[in-house]
């Protein structure tokens, strides 16, 4: 049997042209004489669709597509297509997650998904009943065991819980499965690729089994999806691999012989600038309303990068760049954005913010009359920058990119209404030491240095005040990051994260501090890029209003626990 495994990028909500390039491929794949065409879960609709399975014309739309997709199979193909199907059932939930198996002739058959997560960014027990049990589609001598997604991931060692109390593979082998065949919309993160690799692997040899994965590519908001798809041996080792960020077809011949390929290398800032870039570009493409990009510039690296990706992402000629002195901006500043904008060949405007300041300075100087300068005074500044950057969007229609990176938005180390505004952050989950290695990334694989020498060696500053750097409120960045990196994607406590870096309790502790009492700010922040396992974002639900004292708390846990009850 031929198999082509379609690495496939939907556009969520746009079912009409998601449906008709799924027939496109399946045509071409029947030119190409294969005999089944695998597409990722939820092909139709895109992942994730959110609250738009709550409206009923969005799902007539779907099982619309379902039975159109089915009419225009032609003859001799099979297809497996991810999408949504109702549940007839009075009780439960009202839709399945489904696979679709397509052949000209036949009725419609469907795989239903039986593990739902519903933890991080994923939310599908909000919208799907979990399936029972599922039987292997037998097409053409092979028994296919079809399963989506998350229903591979019921491994132990694969998880931080157990979640699930069934074993769909294992059902579907003992069922006769020959093969196993998986439909995902699995988002990246670094790191993903090689955890793949080991659970698949594990999956086959625990089996003794080949493995197909069809993994959605692409970006939709927030999520970016690699694709990564792939096919292995019964031993766990890849016969094919499509390529990262992009859309791809691997044709397997079942009945050829084929040379393992050899273990990709990891590159966890290659991955992580690729998945930026798609991610710009997606937000701009598939939103389909913005002429460009807009960056406010500093001078500093968050800026520079930021820059760089958006260049590499639309095309020098849809990047503006505007620098926006104040009196507290060293002529440094300035002259690194110019250059940087000369380097990367896009343009760059220079609109002072001094009058602006001036003018809110004196109109606020009876209300804070009597008191010393401070924060409030600094922030006017930010406040001018986003304002400014806010008028050239309305009047050019360009996206605003937020610059600010993981580590400042953990510490609450931005402006609200001035660094913040914008409509995409493209650095939100990327800690200033991630950002540092893009920058020297971005220079590398240029051969010369697009982002000045400059920018990447000067100490980081907002330059809200004389002579300020980020040293003076926040510890260094290697240590900041290495703590908010226990904290927030490993989910270790004050104890646990001195245990494991010796840094001084009482550092600790403030840090986590500020980042619970932060959290009203990311609340208002735009959406950002996802990359790691844990972002500030959907996949992150912390209370506002909330009274958190953590000593209190662990001390009164230490009292409990010492307490025997009787």
């Amino acid at each position: 049997m031929k198999i082509a495994v379609i690495q496939f990028n939907p556009t969520v909500g746009d079912i009409a042209e998601n449906a008709a390039r799924i027939r496109d491929h399946i045509h071409q794949c029947t030119s190409d004489g294969v005999d089944l065409a695998v597409f990722p879960e939820l092909a139709t609709v895109g992942y994730s669709h959110h609250d738009l399975l709550d409206n009923t014309y969005i799902v007539d739309a779907i099982e619309a597509a379902n039975q159109w997709l089915q009419r225009e199979m032609p003859i001799g193909i099979a297809a497996l297509v991810g999408t949504v199907t109702r549940n007839p059932s009075p009780t439960g939930k009202k839709l399945f997650n489904a696979a679709a198996f397509l052949e000209a002739g036949k009725p419609s058959r469907f795989i239903h998904k039986r593990l739902l997560p519903t933890y991080d960014v994923y939310d599908e027990y909000r919208y799907f009943e979990p399936a029972g049990p599922q039987d292997p589609i037998v097409y053409k001598g092979i028994s296919l065991g079809v399963h989506i997604c998350e229903d591979m991931w019921n491994w132990p060692e694969f998880s931080t819980y157990h979640l699930y109390n069934c074993d769909p593979l294992g059902d579907l082998v003992a069922k006769g499965a020959d093969l196993l065949i998986n439909l995902s919309a699995s988002p990246f993160s670094h790191g993903r690729h090689e955890l793949r690799n080991q659970l698949i692997g594990k999956i086959c040899k625990t089996f003794a089994l080949p493995f197909v994965i069809s993994n959605q590519v692409g970006a939709n908001t927030e999520l970016l999806f690699d694709g990564d798809s792939r096919v292995h041996a019964a031993d766990g080792s890849i016969l094919l691999s499509a390529p990262a960020f992009e859309e791809a077809v691997l044709v397997w011949d079942t009945d050829s012989q084929y040379t393992a390929l050899p273990k990709r290398p990891e590159h966890r800032v290659r991955d992580i600038h690729d998945a930026l870039v798609c991610g710009i570009r997606e937000y701009v493409s598939k939103s389909g309303v913005f002429e460009g990009l807009l960056i406010g510039l500093s001078g500093g690296i968050d800026s520079a990068v930021t820059a760089a990706l958006a260049v590499e992402a639309l095309g020098a000629e849809r990047v503006r760049g505007i620098t926006m002195p104040s009196k507290y901006s060293s002529t440094g500043s300035v002259d690194d954005s110019i250059a940087l904008a000369e380097n990367f060949g896009f343009s760059c405007e220079n609109i002072t913010i001094k009058p602006a300041v001036e003018a809110f300075s004196s109109m606020l100087a009876p209300m804070f009359a009597g008191t010393d300068p401070g924060v409030a005074e600094e922030n006017i500044q930010a406040r001018a920058r986003g304002l400014t950057l806010m008028a050239v969007s309305n009047k050019f229609n360009y996206l605003v990119l937020t610059t600010g990176n993981k580590s400042e938005m953990a510490m609450g180390y931005a402006t609200l209404y001035g660094d913040m505004s914008g409509g995409l952050a493209v650095l939100a989950d990327v800690f200033k030491t991630d950002v540092y290695a893009l920058a020297r990334y971005i220079n590398e694989r240029a051969g010369r240095p697009l982002i000045p020498v400059s920018s990447i060696e000067k100490a980081p500053s907002a330059e809200l005040r004389p002579d300020q750097k980020d040293s003076d409120s926040l510890p260094h960045y290697d240590v900041l990051d290495a703590i908010l990196t226990l904290y927030i994607e490993q989910r270790l406590d004050a104890d646990q994260i001195v245990l494991h870096t010796g840094f001084d309790p009482s550092l600790v502790v403030r840090i986590l501090k500020s980042v619970d009492r932060n959290e009203y700010k990311r609340k208002q922040a735009p959406p950002g890029l996802r990359v790691s396992s844990k972002a500030f974002g959907t996949g992150r639900r912390i209370p506002l209003v909330m009274h958190l004292d953590r000593s209190s708390v662990e001390e009164m846990t230490k009292k409990l626990s010492s307490q025997v009850s009787l």
